[in-house]
Protein backbone atom coordinates (compact mmCIF):
# COMPACT_ATOMS: atom_id res chain seq x y z
CA UNK A 1 0.00 0.00 0.00
CA UNK A 2 3.03 2.63 1.07
CA UNK A 3 6.06 2.37 -0.08
CA UNK A 4 7.76 4.52 2.22
CA UNK A 5 7.09 6.61 5.70
CA UNK A 6 7.19 9.85 2.84
CA UNK A 7 4.25 8.46 1.13
CA UNK A 8 2.29 7.72 4.24
CA UNK A 9 2.89 11.09 5.59
CA UNK A 10 1.41 12.89 2.28
CA UNK A 11 -1.33 10.65 2.13
CA UNK A 12 -2.49 11.69 6.08
CA UNK A 13 -1.22 15.45 5.32
CA UNK A 14 -4.44 15.17 2.71
CA UNK A 15 -7.26 14.83 4.99
CA UNK A 16 -8.18 16.61 8.30
CA UNK A 17 -5.86 17.54 11.30
CA UNK A 18 -6.50 15.35 14.29
CA UNK A 19 -6.62 16.12 17.87
CA UNK A 20 -3.11 14.60 19.53
CA UNK A 21 -3.70 14.14 23.24
CA UNK A 22 -0.05 13.72 25.08
CA UNK A 23 -0.63 12.24 28.32
CA UNK A 24 2.56 13.74 30.90
CA UNK A 25 3.39 16.20 28.26
CA UNK A 26 6.86 17.47 30.48
CA UNK A 27 9.08 16.14 27.19
CA UNK A 28 10.65 18.48 25.47
CA UNK A 29 12.23 15.94 22.04
CA UNK A 30 8.42 14.71 22.21
CA UNK A 31 7.13 18.41 22.24
CA UNK A 32 9.98 19.21 19.14
CA UNK A 33 8.49 16.66 17.21
CA UNK A 34 4.82 17.25 17.97
CA UNK A 35 5.44 20.20 17.12
CA UNK A 36 6.64 19.16 13.33
CA UNK A 37 3.54 16.88 13.11
CA UNK A 38 1.55 19.88 13.68
CA UNK A 39 3.50 22.25 11.33
CA UNK A 40 2.60 19.00 8.44
CA UNK A 41 -1.01 20.01 9.11
CA UNK A 42 -2.10 16.04 10.55
CA UNK A 43 -1.74 16.96 14.21
CA UNK A 44 -3.48 18.89 16.71
CA UNK A 45 -1.36 19.09 20.12
CA UNK A 46 -3.66 18.95 23.22
CA UNK A 47 -1.21 18.49 25.83
CA UNK A 48 -1.61 17.22 29.45
CA UNK A 49 0.75 18.23 32.12
CA UNK A 50 2.17 20.31 34.84
CA UNK A 51 0.88 23.87 34.22
CA UNK A 52 3.93 25.70 34.75
CA UNK A 53 6.02 23.07 33.23
CA UNK A 54 4.65 22.02 30.02
CA UNK A 55 4.69 25.72 28.34
CA UNK A 56 8.33 26.51 29.33
CA UNK A 57 8.92 23.27 27.22
CA UNK A 58 7.18 23.87 24.29
CA UNK A 59 8.09 27.54 23.89
CA UNK A 60 11.89 25.91 24.22
CA UNK A 61 10.73 23.34 21.52
CA UNK A 62 9.41 25.97 19.64
CA UNK A 63 5.40 24.86 19.78
CA UNK A 64 2.77 27.72 19.92
CA UNK A 65 -0.20 26.71 19.22
CA UNK A 66 -1.59 24.00 21.50
CA UNK A 67 -4.13 23.39 24.17
CA UNK A 68 -3.16 22.78 27.48
CA UNK A 69 -4.86 20.59 30.25
CA UNK A 70 -3.09 20.86 33.61
CA UNK A 71 -2.98 17.92 35.87
CA UNK A 72 -1.09 17.21 38.80
CA UNK A 73 1.40 14.38 38.55
CA UNK A 74 1.82 11.79 35.21
CA UNK A 75 -0.55 8.97 36.76
CA UNK A 76 -3.70 11.97 36.96
CA UNK A 77 -2.34 13.07 33.56
CA UNK A 78 -2.99 9.56 32.16
CA UNK A 79 -6.09 9.27 33.59
CA UNK A 80 -7.16 12.60 32.04
CA UNK A 81 -5.62 11.89 28.77
CA UNK A 82 -7.44 8.65 28.58
CA UNK A 83 -10.89 10.15 29.55
CA UNK A 84 -10.46 13.41 26.56
CA UNK A 85 -10.10 10.56 24.23
CA UNK A 86 -12.50 8.56 25.43
CA UNK A 87 -15.02 11.51 25.42
CA UNK A 88 -14.14 11.95 21.70
CA UNK A 89 -12.31 15.42 22.58
CA UNK A 90 -9.12 14.15 21.22
CA UNK A 91 -8.58 11.46 18.48
CA UNK A 92 -5.39 10.02 19.31
CA UNK A 93 -3.02 9.45 22.61
CA UNK A 94 0.26 9.55 22.75
CA UNK A 95 2.51 8.59 26.19
CA UNK A 96 4.53 11.76 26.99
CA UNK A 97 7.25 11.71 30.30
CA UNK A 98 5.23 8.51 31.83
CA UNK A 99 6.15 5.35 32.75
CA UNK A 100 5.16 2.73 30.65
CA UNK A 101 2.78 0.55 33.18
CA UNK A 102 0.93 3.40 34.45
CA UNK A 103 0.15 4.81 30.77
CA UNK A 104 -1.01 1.54 30.32
CA UNK A 105 -2.52 1.02 33.22
CA UNK A 106 -4.93 3.85 32.18
CA UNK A 107 -5.67 2.73 28.92
CA UNK A 108 -6.63 -0.69 30.46
CA UNK A 109 -8.98 0.69 32.96
CA UNK A 110 -12.10 -1.40 32.15
CA UNK A 111 -14.30 1.46 33.50
CA UNK A 112 -12.83 4.77 32.08
CA UNK A 113 -9.87 3.41 29.59
CA UNK A 114 -9.37 2.54 25.98
CA UNK A 115 -9.82 -1.02 25.32
CA UNK A 116 -11.41 -1.96 22.58
CA UNK A 117 -11.23 -6.30 22.85
CA UNK A 118 -9.88 -9.01 25.06
CA UNK A 119 -5.96 -8.55 24.27
CA UNK A 120 -3.39 -5.17 23.10
CA UNK A 121 -1.05 -5.84 20.81
CA UNK A 122 1.81 -3.89 19.25
CA UNK A 123 1.94 -3.04 15.89
CA UNK A 124 5.33 -1.83 14.30
CA UNK A 125 5.99 -0.66 10.39
CA UNK A 126 9.23 -0.84 9.20
CA UNK A 127 11.10 1.47 6.15
CA UNK A 128 14.00 -0.81 4.55
CA UNK A 129 15.50 0.07 1.66
CA UNK A 130 16.11 -3.63 0.62
CA UNK A 131 12.41 -3.91 0.11
CA UNK A 132 9.78 -2.41 -2.20
CA UNK A 133 7.26 -1.13 0.41
CA UNK A 134 6.49 -1.01 4.16
CA UNK A 135 6.90 -3.98 6.14
CA UNK A 136 4.31 -4.29 9.02
CA UNK A 137 5.33 -6.60 12.01
CA UNK A 138 3.19 -7.91 15.05
CA UNK A 139 3.83 -8.62 18.21
CA UNK A 140 7.21 -7.29 19.06
CA UNK A 141 6.39 -5.30 21.87
CA UNK A 142 3.59 -6.61 24.29
CA UNK A 143 2.51 -10.05 24.16
CA UNK A 144 5.78 -12.10 25.43
CA UNK A 145 4.80 -15.76 24.53
CA UNK A 146 1.29 -15.38 22.90
CA UNK A 147 -0.97 -19.29 22.78
CA UNK A 148 -2.45 -19.47 19.88
CA UNK A 149 -5.88 -17.86 20.86
CA UNK A 150 -4.02 -14.90 21.56
CA UNK A 151 -1.95 -14.75 17.74
CA UNK A 152 -5.72 -15.03 16.76
CA UNK A 153 -6.38 -11.83 18.60
CA UNK A 154 -3.19 -10.25 17.09
CA UNK A 155 -3.57 -11.38 13.86
CA UNK A 156 -7.41 -9.51 13.99
CA UNK A 157 -5.78 -6.55 15.29
CA UNK A 158 -3.43 -6.09 12.97
CA UNK A 159 -5.62 -6.93 9.67
CA UNK A 160 -8.28 -4.63 11.27
CA UNK A 161 -5.93 -1.93 11.38
CA UNK A 162 -4.32 -2.44 7.84
CA UNK A 163 -7.81 -2.53 6.19
CA UNK A 164 -8.31 0.63 7.18
CA UNK A 165 -5.19 1.73 6.00
CA UNK A 166 -6.49 0.62 3.03
CA UNK A 167 -5.48 -2.99 2.37
CA UNK A 168 -7.96 -5.11 0.51
CA UNK A 169 -5.98 -8.51 0.52
CA UNK A 170 -2.83 -8.31 3.31
CA UNK A 171 -0.26 -10.53 3.02
CA UNK A 172 0.48 -12.43 6.26
CA UNK A 173 3.76 -14.69 6.79
CA UNK A 174 3.08 -16.29 10.21
CA UNK A 175 6.36 -17.00 11.21
CA UNK A 176 8.54 -19.96 11.99
CA UNK A 177 11.92 -21.60 11.88
CA UNK A 178 10.86 -23.59 8.51
CA UNK A 179 8.20 -25.06 6.35
CA UNK A 180 7.45 -28.38 8.46
CA UNK A 181 5.04 -28.43 11.34
CA UNK A 182 6.28 -30.54 14.31
CA UNK A 183 4.71 -31.38 17.62
CA UNK A 184 7.66 -30.73 19.22
CA UNK A 185 7.74 -27.13 17.98
CA UNK A 186 4.58 -25.04 19.19
CA UNK A 187 4.89 -22.24 16.79
CA UNK A 188 4.45 -24.65 14.01
CA UNK A 189 1.52 -26.34 14.75
CA UNK A 190 -0.07 -23.02 15.68
CA UNK A 191 1.15 -21.24 12.15
CA UNK A 192 -0.83 -24.32 10.66
CA UNK A 193 -3.68 -23.38 12.44
CA UNK A 194 -4.29 -20.18 11.48
CA UNK A 195 -3.62 -20.44 7.78
CA UNK A 196 -5.77 -23.24 7.72
CA UNK A 197 -8.38 -20.90 9.79
CA UNK A 198 -7.64 -17.86 7.22
CA UNK A 199 -8.67 -20.47 4.52
CA UNK A 200 -11.69 -20.76 5.73
CA UNK A 201 -12.55 -17.33 6.00
CA UNK A 202 -12.06 -16.37 9.70
CA UNK A 203 -9.77 -13.45 9.25
CA UNK A 204 -11.74 -12.22 6.30
CA UNK A 205 -10.24 -11.26 3.20
CA UNK A 206 -6.42 -11.98 3.43
CA UNK A 207 -3.68 -15.08 2.85
CA UNK A 208 -2.14 -16.26 5.47
CA UNK A 209 0.95 -18.90 5.12
CA UNK A 210 2.86 -20.97 7.63
CA UNK A 211 4.85 -22.27 9.01
CA UNK A 212 7.11 -20.28 7.29
CA UNK A 213 10.47 -18.88 7.76
CA UNK A 214 11.80 -15.59 6.87
CA UNK A 215 13.76 -16.37 3.54
CA UNK A 216 10.78 -17.71 2.16
CA UNK A 217 8.54 -14.84 2.94
CA UNK A 218 10.76 -12.35 1.30
CA UNK A 219 12.75 -14.49 -1.36
CA UNK A 220 10.69 -16.00 -4.05
CA UNK A 221 14.01 -18.43 -4.85
CA UNK A 222 14.34 -19.17 -1.64
CA UNK A 223 10.36 -20.54 -1.85
CA UNK A 224 11.03 -22.23 -5.69
CA UNK A 225 14.32 -23.79 -4.14
CA UNK A 226 12.23 -25.98 -1.57
CA UNK A 227 9.43 -26.30 -3.57
CA UNK A 228 7.01 -24.02 -2.02
CA UNK A 229 4.31 -23.26 -4.47
CA UNK A 230 3.71 -19.08 -2.22
CA UNK A 231 0.97 -16.45 -3.09
CA UNK A 232 3.48 -14.10 -0.52
CA UNK A 233 6.46 -14.88 -0.93
CA UNK A 234 8.83 -11.67 -1.99
CA UNK A 235 5.20 -9.32 -1.01
CA UNK A 236 4.50 -9.81 2.11
CA UNK A 237 2.68 -7.37 4.22
CA UNK A 238 2.62 -8.66 7.42
CA UNK A 239 4.85 -10.52 9.31
CA UNK A 240 3.10 -12.15 12.56
CA UNK A 241 5.95 -13.02 14.72
CA UNK A 242 5.75 -16.22 17.04
CA UNK A 243 6.64 -14.52 19.94
CA UNK A 244 8.16 -11.16 21.45
CA UNK A 245 11.87 -12.19 21.42
CA UNK A 246 11.29 -13.20 16.90
CA UNK A 247 9.45 -9.41 16.24
CA UNK A 248 11.79 -7.46 18.16
CA UNK A 249 15.01 -8.91 16.91
CA UNK A 250 13.90 -8.51 13.61
CA UNK A 251 13.16 -4.78 14.16
CA UNK A 252 16.26 -4.08 15.57
CA UNK A 253 18.35 -6.42 13.04
CA UNK A 254 16.49 -4.04 10.89
CA UNK A 255 17.04 -0.24 12.46
CA UNK A 256 20.71 -1.59 13.53
CA UNK A 257 22.17 -2.91 10.37
CA UNK A 258 20.20 -1.35 7.30
CA UNK A 259 19.05 1.93 9.24
CA UNK A 260 15.34 1.29 8.67
CA UNK A 261 13.11 3.56 9.99
CA UNK A 262 10.02 2.45 11.74
CA UNK A 263 6.63 3.64 13.63
CA UNK A 264 4.37 1.66 16.32
CA UNK A 265 1.11 1.84 17.11
CA UNK A 266 -0.52 0.03 20.00
CA UNK A 267 -3.72 -2.16 18.58
CA UNK A 268 -7.26 -3.28 20.11
CA UNK A 269 -8.09 0.10 21.98
CA UNK A 270 -11.08 2.13 20.65
CA UNK A 271 -9.22 4.85 19.23
CA UNK A 272 -4.97 4.82 18.00
CA UNK A 273 -2.60 4.98 20.76
CA UNK A 274 1.14 5.73 20.24
CA UNK A 275 3.06 4.11 22.74
CA UNK A 276 6.74 4.94 21.99
CA UNK A 277 9.72 5.25 24.07
CA UNK A 278 11.46 8.42 25.08
CA UNK A 279 14.67 7.29 23.55
CA UNK A 280 12.68 7.19 20.30
CA UNK A 281 14.34 9.49 17.28
CA UNK A 282 12.33 12.44 16.31
CA UNK A 283 11.38 10.75 12.98
CA UNK A 284 10.24 7.77 14.66
CA UNK A 285 7.85 9.83 16.95
CA UNK A 286 6.62 11.58 13.73
CA UNK A 287 5.97 8.59 11.53
CA UNK A 288 4.35 7.26 14.60
CA UNK A 289 1.85 10.11 14.79
CA UNK A 290 1.15 10.37 11.03
CA UNK A 291 0.40 6.45 10.98
CA UNK A 292 -1.93 6.82 14.43
CA UNK A 293 -3.88 10.08 12.60
CA UNK A 294 -3.94 7.77 8.88
CA UNK A 295 -5.70 5.04 11.56
CA UNK A 296 -7.75 7.73 13.37
CA UNK A 297 -9.19 9.44 9.76
CA UNK A 298 -10.71 5.78 9.36
CA UNK A 299 -12.60 6.12 11.96
CA UNK A 300 -14.62 9.05 11.32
Amino acid sequence: MFSDFKELIRNVQSGPTFRLCVAAAEDRELLEAVKIAADLGFAHPVLVGDARRVPELANAAGLKDYELVPSDGPEQSAAQAVSMVRQGQAEVLMKGAINTSQYLRAILNREAGLRSGDLLSALAVYEVKEYHKLIFCSDSGINAAPDLEQKKAILTNALNAMRRLGFERPLVAALTASEVVHPKVPATVDAAELARLAQEGAFGECVVEGPIAFDVAFDRRAAEHKGLDSQLSGNVDLLLAPNIETGNALGKSWLTLSKAKWAGVVLGTTHPVVLGSRSDTPDVKINSIALACLLAGSQR
